[in-house]
């Protein structure tokens, strides 16, 4: 990706979030009992253990998955009530590990994420073209457009199905683990790009992280889950501390100021590295 402006088109504000959510896979209960609000137009990054139900929270709020009890409501609506096409207009999901048509080019897959605006009176127009260039642009896709996406290695498929996301143009992004496959310059050159996507457009950016240290750095809300609840929300200075960490994670650590940002950075302490007290 090379970091390529995006044009300033301001969002329309919505209201989304989880009451009394509870979700579950094979009857197994994996989120319960859950409440949660996303802020509008801000980056929100989840967090938490493997297992916690940080992907499985992500799917209810893009209703891949059926709520057991509870309801996703958009803009006062369950999110269930939406027409497809509708709810995809306002909603784009960037689930992971997400699967293309076999033989299908990466320009039509990317180009797939303008089907929510089409219709019987809005076909495909110069507009959307420009969508699709721009989201290539942005991902550094457009020398890939005429490959299979099956030929492309994991990183180079992450970026397309990025880019596909950013065509479809949402207001409100989810992204589930973005940073897959990537290597640790795509992975800053991706968080910036959504960074710029909400600071630009004022788009609500939800995603889930693996990397405390990037989600310190990139949210501007933080939540943080584990067993299936979420055991703290809030901007990232006020909720990541050393006890949370160990609560969520069942890890030993030390918080630190970010020396880059001033975001909390957290760093871990192994059986076999203890604090000294040295500084380098």
């Amino acid at each position: 990706m090379t970091g390529n402006q995006l044009p300033t088109i301001t969002k329309d504000a919505h209201d989304l979030d989880a009451v009394g959510l509870s979700l579950s896979y094979d009857g197994r209960a994996v989120v319960s009992d859950l409440d949660l609000a996303i802020p509008d137009g801000e980056v929100t990054v989840i967090v938490g253990a493997n297992a916690c139900g940080k992907s499985t929270l992500l799917r209810g709020i893009a209703r891949l998955l059926r709520p057991t009890a509870g309801i996703v409501n958009l803009d006062g609506r369950s999110v269930s009530s939406y027409p497809s096409k509708e709810f995809a207009r306002v909603v784009g999901i960037l689930p992971q590990s997400p699967i293309a048509p076999e033989g299908v080019r990466v320009a039509d897959l990317v180009g797939r994420g303008r089907h929510p605006h089409q219709g019987l009176f809005r076909q495909w127009s110069s507009t959307d073209d420009e969508i699709v260039t721009e989201a290539m642009r942005a991902t550094s896709t457009a020398e890939l457009a005429g490959r299979r996406v099956e030929e492309l290695s994991g990183g180079q498929r992450q970026r397309v199905w990025i880019a596909m996301a950013l065509a479809q143009d949402p207001d409100i992004l989810l992204l589930d683990e973005p940073t897959t496959f990537l290597d640790v310059t795509h992975q800053i050159e991706l968080l910036d790009l959504l960074a710029e996507l909400n600071h630009t457009r004022k788009s609500t950016v939800v995603m889930v992280l693996h990397d405390l240290n990037l989600a310190a750095r990139y949210a501007d809300h933080l939540v943080v889950m584990a067993n299936g609840s979420v055991v703290a929300n809030g901007a990232p200075a006020d909720v990541l501390t050393s006890e949370l960490v160990k609560r969520a994670f069942g890890l030993d650590s030390r918080i630190i100021a970010d020396p880059v940002c001033g975001s909390p950075m957290v760093i871990p302490i192994g059986r076999f590295h203890r604090p000294t007290g040295q500084e380098f």
